[in-house]
Parts: structure tokens; C-alpha cells; sequence
């Protein structure tokens, strides 16, 4: 039995305004393993995500799994492997690419505490119907509803219903919608929009800051507001900051991170 060291980073951080952002531990591995072993490891950490990573032909290769579910994009996790990546190998490249199972994720250093990661962005597919469960579960006003290839968009009126938002996450379960990106323009000079992630239908409820959101934010709001670099903030309990860009197709995410811990797996 071969022993996998693993890092905690927590991302998309603000640590001045008491954002702490999202945690993932990426485990280092000797080569791919069985899901059915990434899954048990992934369920003993319990973060919102934890990272697998591992060489193979010269490639990193990159698998993120909540306690309960593979997740097949995560865009905090790719900032946290990015960070991995950066502080354990020597390495003259500027940029590294992530090979999931569906997606390649470009990304790597940005400064002395941030990274950035690229992701392709989730354009508006078209405007749905509200659905009454949907205006009963989130009791917030509702502007406008969007589809995705990712979460759908609910576009409602203020900041302040955002973050004062309890949804009823019953009555969310009732609607098969995987997940819903909440969000409003920003009360603030400085931020351009807020915005929180709700996933009804998995254990965690609510992801405190979310980078594949982003992915579908940034084009949603570049088509509003007529313009290509964000700053935005994610209203969850733990409060996420980010920076953005568009660029044609794709979407660079930016965000500040900490390593909290390190160790080695001893027993799976």
C-alpha cells in the first residue's frame, strides 16, 4: 500500500474582508486509481472538493470529487492544483493545462499569492419560464431565469436579496435542476456583480465560491454591462472574491489562496 501526500488549500480568497473562499485537498498520486478509492478518500476529507492529481505521459491529469459524487468540473479545485502544482515542482513553464475526464483547465501562477485558471465560459442558451417552485423556494424577487450547459442563471433585483436569500431547500428538490447560480449587480463601486451558487439536490447545499459559476457569470454579465473584466464577490457564509476576464470564448479566473495544512494519507 503506497502512501499519497496531500495539501489543503483554501481559494478565491479575501482574507482583509473576511472572505476565506473554498477548500480542496489535492492529493498527490502515483497514477490514476480506482473511483471507487478516490470516492472513499474524498468522503474521509469531507470539502466541498477534493483534488486528484497525477503525471501520466507528461500530462497532469486531474479528477475532483465531492463526499458524495464525482464533480466533472470544479473550478476551485483547478486553482487549488494550480497552487499544487506551483509550490511542489520546479518548472520553467508559466502555464500548465489540466486534463479531465470532459474538460482541459489552463491556468498557473499569477503573483506572489494568486493564481489564475481559464475555463471555457457557458453562454446564456435561452430564457426559461419561472417556475412558481423556483419563486417559492428561493423567496427572493426574480428578474429573470437562464439556461446553461452548466447551472441555470437566476437573475434577481439587489445585492441585498442575494445575501439575505434562505432558500427552501425542499421545495428546490422538487424541480430536477441540478444547480442555481444566484445573482444581482453589486451595491458597490468596486464590484461588479455578486452572486451565490445554490445545489439543492447534493449534500452541501450551498458551494461557498464557486469558479464554474463564474464560467457562466462572466459572459452573462460582459453582455449586460458591455464590458470584458469583473470584479466579483460571492455572498456565501465563507465569502468568495474573484477577478475575471473574458476573452472571446473563454473565461480567466484570478483568486487569491492560502495552503492550510499538509500530510500523508497513510490508510485507504
Amino acid at each position: 500500500m503506497r502512501e499519497y501526500d496531500f495539501e489543503t488549500y483554501r481559494v478565491f480568497t479575501n482574507l482583509k474582508e473576511e472572505f476565506y473562499g473554498n477548500t480542496s485537498s489535492v492529493v498527490l498520486l502515483h497514477g490514476s486509481v480506482e473511483v471507487s478509492r478516490m470516492q472513499r478518500i474524498a468522503a474521509d476529507f469531507w470539502q466541498p472538493a477534493t483534488t486528484f492529481l497525477w503525471k501520466e505521459n507528461g500530462k497532469w491529469k486531474v479528477r475532483w470529487f465531492a463526499p458524495d459524487a464525482e464533480i466533472l468540473l470544479c473550478g476551485h479545485g483547478s486553482l487549488a492544483a494550480m497552487a499544487f502544482i506551483h509550490d511542489n515542482f520546479e518548472s520553467d513553464e508559466k502555464e500548465y493545462t489540466l486534463h479531465a475526464s470532459k474538460h482541459k483547465v489552463k491556468g498557473g501562477k499569477y503573483n506572489d499569492n494568486q493564481c489564475f485558471i481559464e475555463l471555457e465560459g457557458f453562454e446564456v442558451t435561452r430564457e426559461l419560464a419561472i417556475p412558481k417552485a423556483l419563486k417559492e423556494g428561493l423567496k427572493i424577487p426574480i428578474k429573470g431565469f437562464y439556461e446553461t450547459a452548466n447551472k441555470s442563471i437566476v437573475l434577481t433585483d439587489t445585492e441585498e436579496s442575494v445575501k439575505s436569500m434562505t432558500p427552501d431547500f425542499q421545495k428546490l428538490r422538487t424541480m430536477e435542476m441540478f444547480g442555481y447560480i444566484v445573482t444581482a449587480p453589486s451595491s458597490s463601486e468596486e464590484i461588479d456583480f455578486v452572486s451565490r451558487t445554490i445545489i439543492p439536490h447534493v449534500q452541501q447545499l450551498e458551494d461557498p465560491a464557486t469558479g464554474s459559476s463564474h464560467a457562466a457569470l462572466v459572459p452573462f454579465w460582459a453582455n449586460k454591462l458591455n464590458k470584458n473584466n469583473f470584479k466579483c464577490k460571492q455572498l456565501s457564509k465563507r465569502g468568495g472574491m474573484f477577478c475575471a476576464e473574458k476573452t472571446a470564448s473563454r473565461v480567466k479566473l484570478y483568486g487569491a489562496y492560502q495552503k492550510i495544512n499538509k500530510g500523508t494519507i497513510c490508510s485507504f
